[in-house]
C-alpha cells in the first residue's frame, strides 16, 4: 500500500495543470492568502476522500478475494487502463500536432501577446473563494480515485498506516507547498521566476502528462492484475 501511495502522490504533485494554475494564483494580488486557501481546499479534498474510504471500510482492510477487495482491485485496474488509454491518446495527439507546420492551424499564427500577463491580471481581481473553488476543479480526480482504491487496504489499528496516509497528503501537495513557501520568503523574485516556470510548464505539459499517465497506468494495471491472480 505504501509504495502505491508514494507513486500516486508523486503523480498528483507533478501534475502540471494544477501547478500552472497555482502559479498564477500566488503571482496575483494577495497571492499568499489565495495560495494558502488553494492549498487548504486541495488538502480538504484529499482528506475527505480518505475519510470516506475509511468510514466505508471501518478502518480495516477487507479479506483477500472477498467481494469488497475484488471490487477495489477491479476499480484500480479500470483506473490504470483508463490512464494508459488517456496517455496514449495524448501521445498520439501530441505527435499529430507536432507534424503540423507553424501557423497552418485553423486559427492561424499564434498571437504575440503573452497570455500569462492577461491571466495574472484576471487573477488579481479574483477572491480567495475563487482560489478554493479552483483547487477543487483542478484536483486530478482520476489520480485521487486511484489513491482511494489503495486506501481500501489501510489498517488504521497501526500507527504506521496513519503516517502513510498523512505522508500521502503531504506528498500530493508538496509542489504547491514549495511554491507557496517560495512566495512567502522571496516575494520580490518569486513573481517573475514563477511566471517563467509556468511558461516552461506550458511548453512541456503534454510530455509530462503522457509520461505520468503511462507510467502510473501501467503500474496500476500490473499491480492490480498481480493481486487479482495471486
Amino acid at each position: 500500500m505504501v509504495l502505491d501511495l508514494v507513486l500516486i502522490g508523486l503523480a498528483i504533485t507533478l501534475e502540471p495543470l494544477p501547478l500552472m494554475a497555482f502559479v498564477l494564483v500566488v503571482a496575483s494580488a494577495r497571492g499568499v492568502w489565495k495560495g494558502l486557501v488553494f492549498i487548504l481546499s486541495w488538502l480538504a479534498c484529499l482528506t475527505l476522500v480518505i475519510a470516506i474510504v475509511l468510514v466505508l471500510t471501518g478502518g480495516e482492510p477487507p479479506p483477500p478475494r472477498s467481494p469488497p477487495s475484488t471490487a477495489a482491485l477491479a476499480a484500480k485496474l479500470f483506473i490504470g487502463v483508463s490512464l494508459v488509454l488517456y496517455g496514449e491518446h495524448r501521445r498520439r495527439r501530441r505527435g499529430g500536432l507536432r507534424g503540423r507546420r507553424p501557423g497552418s492551424g485553423p486559427t492561424g499564427p499564434e498571437p504575440s501577446a503573452s497570455p500569462s500577463a492577461s491571466l495574472t491580471s484576471h487573477m488579481d481581481h479574483s477572491t480567495v473563494w475563487s482560489a478554493a473553488g479552483l483547487a477543487v476543479l483542478l484536483q486530478p480526480w482520476g489520480l485521487v480515485a486511484a489513491g482511494a482504491t489503495t486506501v481500501v487496504e489501510a489498517d488504521t489499528s497501526h500507527f504506521t498506516t496513519w503516517l502513510a496516509l498523512v505522508g500521502f497528503c503531504v506528498l500530493a501537495t508538496a509542489s504547491l507547498l514549495a511554491v507557496e513557501l517560495y512566495v512567502v520568503f522571496a516575494p520580490t523574485a518569486a513573481r517573475a521566476r514563477l511566471l517563467r516556470l509556468r511558461a516552461w510548464l506550458a511548453a512541456h505539459q503534454e510530455q509530462a502528462l503522457v509520461t505520468l499517465c503511462l507510467l502510473l497506468g501501467f503500474w496500476l494495471v500490473g499491480r492490480s492484475l498481480y493481486q487479482l491472480t495471486s
